[in-house]
């Protein structure tokens, strides 16, 4: 039997997941929908009046509204006794990201947190083979995230900025493959005026010092222009694992002197598996009590080296993390 989820929320991020619960999930189906716009009816699913009608609808939750939202609505859940998928961040406010996580941790409901590239089948393969020491020692961690075109500027005021938004994701790759970081040197610059009008920035180099000793760079844009661009790359002492930015059809188009193949448009175009395999392993989680993949903590401390990066780019220091023993 498939688990039931709610979905909170059909924003783009809503729209992913309910296209995947609705077509690509074999362990969870799409029970009911929340959101402002009745039009969630499209979907062919129930539409809830409120979030507590969602609630009484579902085996569990996936939470895609605002962010402003996200830590209110997984305390309510994790209340109602109902197992938590929620998008990143928890919240743009560590107290309340922390209180969302000991709140589940409390009425003892698993709470997974939206990191889709640890679900990717490219990441899940190179990481198995690291984990298992094919690589040897980590020496560098080297990764790219840079998005087609800028966003509306409009989505800037509530995104948490650069490094909570955007490099955020590249931090917990970073950790889950490599280790905990044990410092972060930030540098930004916004190279379209309108990124600076929101005190924001749209290019990015994140230096990275992991506790093992081994050094990462993380390179990020808001507006590449080419295409949409996913790549990370892995150095250690016996092997190196590179992951492409795979090209989203077979065809490469070859004339005289060079050929041409078309760059994936989006996140959306980039990782349709792994927002699949995400929801299914958070299915599995609630049906079989399987710990997720990714945690409250994992969600806690990647935002820790976010906001680290953002102090670092602010004031032109190096931040050091507490890491624990």
């Amino acid at each position: 039997m498939t688990v039931g989820i709610g979905l909170a929320g059909l924003g783009r991020m809503g729209r992913v997941h309910a296209r995947s619960l609705r077509g690509g999930c074999t362990e969870a189906h799409l029970a009911c929908v929340y959101d402002a716009d009745p039009a969630a009816a499209e979907f062919g699913v129930p539409w809830a009046a409120s979030f507590a009608e969602l609630l009484d609808r579902c085996d569990a939750v996936a939470i895609a509204t605002p962010t402003a939202a996200h830590a209110e609505l997984t305390v309510q859940a994790a209340e109602s006794g109902k197992p938590v998928f929620c998008e990143k961040p928890l919240s743009l406010v560590r107290e309340s990201a922390v209180a969302a996580v000991e709140a589940c941790a409390a009425a003892g409901v698993a709470l997974q947190v939206g990191f889709h590239r640890r679900f990717d089948p490219d990441w899940v393969a190179a990481a198995a083979r690291i984990h298992a020491g094919e690589l040897g020692q980590v020496q560098l961690f080297r990764t790219s995230l840079r998005d087609m075109d800028p966003p509306d500027p409009a989505f800037l005021a509530g995104s948490g900025g650069f490094f909570a938004d955007m490099t955020v994701h590249d931090l917990d790759a970073a950790r889950w493959l490599c280790g905990e970081v044990a410092s972060v040197t930030a540098h930004g610059a916004a190279i379209d005026p309108a990124f600076a009008e929101y005190d924001d920035i749209d290019t990015a180099v994140v230096v990275l010092r992991f506790v093992s000793g081994a050094l990462g760079v993380i390179d990020n844009s808001r507006s590449a222009r080419y295409g949409y661009e996913c790549s990370t790359e892995v150095m250690g002492t016996l092997a190196t694992a590179r992951i492409d930015a795979p090209h989203p059809r077979g065809l490469e188009w070859r004339s005289r002197g060079g050929a041409v193949r078309g760059f994936a448009r989006d996140f959306e175009e980039r990782f349709p598996f792994a927002y699949v395999a995400e929801l299914d392993a958070f299915a599995r989680c609630v049906r079989d009590g399987t710990p997720p993949r990714v945690t409250g903590h994992d969600a806690l401390v990647a935002s820790d080296l976010a906001a680290a990066a953002t102090e670092s780019w602010r004031t032109g220091r190096t931040v050091s993390l507490e890491v624990p023993a």
